[in-house]
């Protein structure tokens, strides 16, 4: 039991840096959600936004985090 509480806080922190980093980077205008694969539909009262791009970005990047965290442990 130990183990599974020491893993969901790491788990909690990531989440959270995660976070924190999503609202600064939303200062900083980097293009998550202008890259190139990312859907916008617009009509008069709809809007469909699919952020394809962004989102493969992003597990590209969590994975190679991930992967580099299991090597080291």
């Amino acid at each position: 039991m130990q183990g599974m509480g020491k893993t969901l806080i790491v788990m909690g922190l990531l989440l959270a840096a995660v976070g924190a980093f999503l609202l600064f980077a939303g200062k900083l205008d980097l293009p998550f959600g202008k890259l190139p694969g990312d859907i916008t539909y617009q009509k008069k009262n709809f809007t469909v936004f699919a952020p394809f791009g962004s989102m493969l970005l992003i597990s590209i990047v969590i994975t190679l985090i991930l992967n580099i965290f299991s090597r080291w442990k």
